[in-house]
């Protein structure tokens, strides 16, 4: 049970508090970066036992340095559980997560470890000792012992590096941190022989622990001025690969009196895999490539660019689509870095009034005609994976007011908040719900209803457009 003592006078409480407030204020603080280690280990969402640890130290320290304070001592009395608490056993408490985090900070050998776990195993059992059977000057001994000795090794070891530490780029940050653990350390092991040879001493040990607190909020700090420096580098330097990526996609489609081509184009980070190219186009050919690089990214935008070199070097058969993919997997072949490449070309002509498709890997061609729409399929082995892929052409008649629709997977593939994909048949439908409107429109509107199913852009969209007109 609590009881106030009625013979606590207004003096002897002021007198308490201003003994206590610097620690009181200490302890407030070190818990609430107790309570912010551990909000940001949860965040995370990964173990980090190193910030698991820290966050448990610090919390029960400072709880320590109220649960010790004269001022709550004079205003809790009866508790034999609060008397055993305050006269040692959160002492020993506070050894069990303060040298799980020692023996965190990567100490590597094994005896190393041994210590570690060996002054938990004490701090646990003088804890359980002290709430079964009272306090004992004995059991203050041992802590004071065991935390003298295992501190000063502790010590030692952090401040002895090696050559390999001295030269690494964490090697800056370490060094702060180890004067943080010195004034720490050092101020522990003075009050454990302070208390071993019963020398009158003021409480040091906070001011210490704050001290390291100190550097480990330097190093946090710079640490992360750093990552946004480096963020803003990185920011800068997509917004200039987006800026160039771009500029390998071609403009508007040629004036032509036979087609009309509309491209859209929406990446899922700065840079993205998907491409597009129209190889040929005048009055009466046109030739239009689109690819889509597996992952995301840069790497992926990087190979992209190689696509299109690829392309490029195959202009010459332009009119045949499937050697045109035979000489992109030989161009691409052995220089992706086991990232592969899914296409599809097709070869308009309106002089023989007649399309060729080819492609590898890659989702269908929609053919839209009458109202009725065709999936045009010829597909060989994706690009830049197998030396032996062949490929081969599917002819097809063109019709006056033919639409063909070249996409990549992400349209179809892209799901809603519950999961489900867009889809072929519902794309399907999408093409015959805009055949009245312009290759431009058409394309735009095929795009915005994929991102409005979308929950999230999971991939990157590209879709090409094209009418047939006959004049």
């Amino acid at each position: 049970m609590y009881v106030t003592p009625p013979e606590m006078s207004a003096g002897e409480v002021l007198s308490a508090f201003h003994h206590d407030a610097p620690y009181l204020f200490l302890g407030g603080a070190f818990v609430a970066v107790g309570f912010v280690s551990a909000a940001f280990a949860a965040l995370r969402r990964r173990h980090d036992s190193l910030l698991i640890y820290f966050a448990l130290f610090a919390a029960l320290y400072g709880l320590r340095l109220w649960i010790q304070s004269s001022l709550l001592g004079m205003t809790v009395h009866g508790s034999t559980f609060y008397t055993r608490l305050r006269s040692g056993g959160i002492d020993y408490i506070v050894l069990i997560p303060a040298f799980l985090f020692f023996t965190s900070l990567g100490l590597p050998r094994r005896f190393e470890r041994v210590v570690g776990y060996a002054m938990v195993g004490i701090g646990g059992a003088l804890a359980a000792a002290t709430f079964l059977f009272g306090d004992s000057g004995f059991y203050h001994l041992i802590n004071s012992i065991g935390v003298i000795a295992a501190l000063s090794f502790f010590l030692i070891r952090f401040m002895s590096s090696s050559s390999a530490e001295r030269h690494s780029p964490a090697a800056a940050d370490f060094a702060v941190i180890r004067w943080g653990l010195l004034i720490f350390v050092a101020f522990v092991v003075w009050e454990n022989m302070a208390r071993l040879l019963s020398i009158s001493s003021p409480k040091v040990e906070p001011f210490g622990f704050a001290a390291f607190l100190s550097t480990l909020g330097y190093v946090a700090a710079r640490r992360t001025l750093q990552r946004d420096q480096q963020l803003n580098e990185i920011q800068t330097e997509l917004e200039v690969a987006r800026r160039i990526q771009l500029s390998l996609l071609p403009a508007e489609f040629p004036n032509s009196t036979h087609f009309r081509v509309a491209a859209r184009y929406v990446p899922m980070t700065a840079v993205a895999g998907d491409f597009y190219d129209y190889i040929v186009g005048d009055d009466h050919q046109a030739g239009l490539l689109i690819a889509d690089v597996s992952g995301h990214g840069v790497p992926a935008a990087l190979i992209a660019s190689m696509v299109k070199l690829a392309a490029a070097s195959q202009r010459a058969v332009a009119a045949d689509p499937s050697r045109f993919l035979s000489g992109m997997n030989s161009a691409l072949l052995g220089n992706t870095q086991n990232q592969f490449v899914t296409a599809a070309y097709v070869y308009l002509n309106s002089e023989s009034q007649e399309l060729l498709y080819s492609a590898a890997g890659h989702p269908p061609m929609l053919l839209l005609r009458n109202g009725r729409v065709i999936e045009v399929e010829e597909n060989g082995l994706m690009l830049a994976a197998f030396d032996f892929a062949s490929y081969s052409n599917a002819t097809h008649g063109l019709e006056p007011d033919d639409r063909l629709l070249l996409y990549t997977d992400g349209i179809v593939e892209a799901s809603n908040a519950i999961g489900d994909f867009f889809g072929q048949d519902a794309l399907c439908e999408l093409l015959r719900k805009t055949a009245g409107l312009s290759p431009s429109a058409a394309a735009d509107s095929i795009m915005s209803s994929v991102r409005h199913w979308s929950a999230k852009q999971d991939d990157d969209l590209t879709v090409l457009v094209c009418d047939y007109v006959s004049t």
